[in-house]
């Protein structure tokens, strides 16, 4: 149950994935294709069938972790390399000149 294991003290009876990354209990029903079927690929890649599915539901949710910002810096890096940054000592000067 959610609510028994969120009312716990920290480390009493919620599992940790990762780095201290709270896990919930939940329970799911599968087909027997889809149990056959997660099997076969969770075989091929090493995972565990929990991992096959938080990936899973990732996947269907949209991820909101560092590494879809890795892969959005790799994807638009150097996309405008003309582009210039001006340096700190002109910050001030422009600032004054957009005010005006």
């Amino acid at each position: 149950m959610i609510g028994r294991n969120h009312s716990r003290r920290r480390g009493a009876g919620v599992l940790y994935g990762g780095p201290q990354v709270p896990l919930l209990r939940t329970q799911v029903y599968l087909t027997a294709k889809q149990r056959r079927r997660l099997d076969a690929r969770r075989s091929r890649e090493g995972k565990t069938l929990d991992a096959m599915i938080r990936d899973a539901i990732d996947a269907y949710l949209g991820k909101e972790e560092p590494a879809d910002l890795r892969k959005t810096l790799d994807e638009t890096f150097g996309i405008a390399p003309k582009f210039e940054v001006p340096g700190r000592h002109e910050w001030g000067h422009r600032g004054r000149r957009i005010r005006r």
